[in-house]
């Protein structure tokens, strides 16, 4: 299939993009989340200038935020849900009034809605528009744990920004245990950030392959984050082989079972977990191992192409299409022809 869509979220778009398809990611001057293109990243996908989109026979818009839909149909030239089959990517938990928060493409029947979570599926009110769940997918970065560096690793963007959400506020109390290393933008500003000055390292925004390997000399993972659909680099650390310490908010319970590290609401149990696999490297190992497997299992490329693959071709094939819906992008996943009546 010809599938349109912005480059938004890096790492979930790493995954998408590894499904065969042929996507088009549109592609400004200005490079911004407008119109960055592959961003600089090595993906099997093609930059398209905004004005050349139109010419182009897409098969399914995959929108990630409301303004997309109207931008789509100007760019395309076709109604989205009539003339365009589209699916919409909600990638984030709720903000504000939880309990009663609608979502902004609920009551439609012109559009599919994917959440990238349970937690998100459940909280989020979609009302009659056809929702479903799609777990995330990593690429596999290999099993490359040592944990030889007695410190706790963590990868949180903007954490200064975003502080309770994001759970900074409680960095040092991990820190008691072992010296906690940040990974992401903005991690240079939480130097001075707390008060004692706290053994807590903001490393910055390295890239991914050089963070995994970084990541994975430390001796666990550590998920301090409040509010969050699920981090991608939560998974990775994960496969890596990584023990996890995670806070047991909205879809971490789903993603780390006990036996992988320890997960609780209580964070003193979970500086006291801290402490044990900084004292003790094989159950450290041992616990990363389980981890490695979970994290295949459930959330592995093929699947998660394979979910889409089934998502993509619904949606074409509610418009009357016939369209292929399963790509060559990566070994196992399957592939397939959607048959509709003309």
């Amino acid at each position: 299939m010809k599938v349109l869509l912005w480059h938004l979220h890096g790492g979930w778009t790493d995954a998408f993009v590894a499904g065969g398809h042929d996507y088009l990611l549109p592609t400004t001057p200005a490079r911004d989340g407008w119109g960055l293109g592959r961003g600089g990243r090595d993906w099997p996908a093609r930059e398209i200038a905004p004005d050349a989109i139109r010419d182009e026979d897409v098969d399914v818009v995959v929108l990630q935020r409301p303004d997309e839909l109207p931008a789509a149909e100007r760019l395309t030239g076709r109604r989205v849900g009539r003339d365009l089959a589209a699916v919409y990517l909600e990638h984030n938990t709720p903000k504000g009034d939880v309990p009663t928060s609608v979502h902004p493409m609920a009551d439609r029947d012109d559009l599919d809605l994917v959440h990238v979570t349970h937690v998100n599926a459940l909280l989020w009110d979609t009302g009659r528009t056809r929702s479903r769940v799609i777990e995330h997918g990593v690429r596999d970065p290999g099993a490359r744990y040592t944990g030889g560096l007695d410190r706790l690793a963590a990868v949180i963007n903007e954490p200064v920004r975003r502080w309770r959400v994001t759970g900074t506020d409680l960095l040092p109390r991990f820190a008691a245990a072992a010296p906690v290393d940040v990974f992401g933008m903005g991690t240079d500003l939480l130097a001075g950030a707390f008060d004692g000055a706290p053994p807590i390292t903001g490393v910055g925004d390295v890239p991914p392959a050089a963070m995994h390997e970084a990541l994975a000399d430390r001796r666990a993972y550590l998920h301090p984050h409040r509010w969050t659909s699920l981090g991608l680099s939560l998974l990775e650390a994960m496969q890596l082989g990584m023990p996890v310490i995670a806070l047991a908010a909205t879809e971490a319970p789903r993603a780390v079972p006990p036996e992988a590290g320890a997960i609780s609401a209580d964070v003193d149990e979970l500086v006291r977990a801290a402490r044990r696999l900084i004292r003790d490297p094989d159950e450290a190992r041992r616990r990363g191992a389980i981890a490695r497997e979970v994290a295949l299992e459930r959330y592995g490329l093929a699947r998660f192409l394979a979910d889409w693959d089934a998502a993509l071709g619904d949606a074409v094939a509610r418009l009357g299409h016939t369209r292929p819906a399963g790509g060559q992008g990566v070994a196992g996943a399957p592939g397939g022809m959607v048959e509709v009546n003309r």
